[in-house]
């Protein structure tokens, strides 16, 4: 019953508020370069998804390579994090501080420094997933047991083998928590990447379509940026049941 719950309380809201939109749209006469109603933005996304699709392909590239290239340093850095407290409070204080810095402010550099191809845009999403990957992966990894990393020690068992057989599945679920926030960040990452300096890709049509007035179109835009952004989540969620099935059997029991 309260499963059946959760699926048809968040449905009705979402039936409501459509349905509402509409008929407020419909009854007020509300003009499409204001507000279009959702049937407009459905038709618009229908008849516009080869263009979306077209522009998806070079955003989807942005945003996968940014978050596995992101992925692989915050690994890297919170494993070194791990291994030296030396470096963790030498490094740490700036992983914060690089969270300050106004992505808007950083797009219109890397265009300067780097041009308007992909490298500008792939650093925008590296920027912003790096920092929730590498903080959930380094408290995780703190957090192992310390009894479970001595009985291997008395085994004899050496660093690279209590990270593989201890600590890193063990810090899995920190990291994969990161992952799933920064899966969602990606598209958003390469979206404001693509405002400041793009020829093709979803942010630079919905500026296109944007300062035409087209809001239909921008609509349909963002309900594609929505799509890629749930997809890749999802996308991590059955990764981490491949890779890691002993963390859902736990928050079972």
């Amino acid at each position: 019953m309260k499963k059946n719950r959760r699926i048809v309380m968040p449905l009705l809201v979402f039936i409501l508020v459509i349905g509402g939109w509409e008929l407020y749209v419909r009854v007020f006469d509300i003009s499409l370069y204001i507000l279009p109603s959702p049937s407009k933005i459905i038709s618009a996304l229908i008849e516009n998804f080869d263009i979306l699709m077209q522009h998806s392909l070079v955003t989807l590239e942005e945003s996968i390579l940014g978050l596995l290239i992101s992925t692989f340093f915050a690994i890297l850095i919170s494993i070194c994090m791990d291994l030296s407290k030396t470096f963790k409070t030498s490094i740490y204080p700036y992983l914060i501080v690089t969270q300050t810095v106004p992505i808007m402010v950083l797009g219109p550099l890397f265009s300067i420094w780097f041009g308007f191809d992909l490298l500008p845009k792939v650093l925008i999403v590296i920027f912003m997933c790096f920092f929730p990957i590498a903080i959930s992966f380094t408290d995780a990894l703190s957090q192992v047991s310390e009894k479970e990393i001595n009985l291997l020690k008395s085994f004899g068992a050496n660093l690279f083998q209590i990270y593989k057989i201890v600590k890193i599945p063990s810090g899995a679920i920190g990291l994969f928590s990161g992952l799933k926030v920064a899966a969602t960040y990606c598209v958003g990452g390469a979206i404001v990447g693509e405002w400041l300096s793009s020829r093709a890709g979803l942010g630079y049509y919905m500026l296109r379509v944007k300062n035409g007035y087209i809001l239909d179109k921008v609509f349909a835009c963002v309900l594609m940026i929505i799509f890629w952004s749930i997809l890749l989540n999802l996308g991590v969620t059955l990764l981490e049941k491949i890779l890691f099935p002993h963390l859902r059997e736990g928050e079972r029991k």
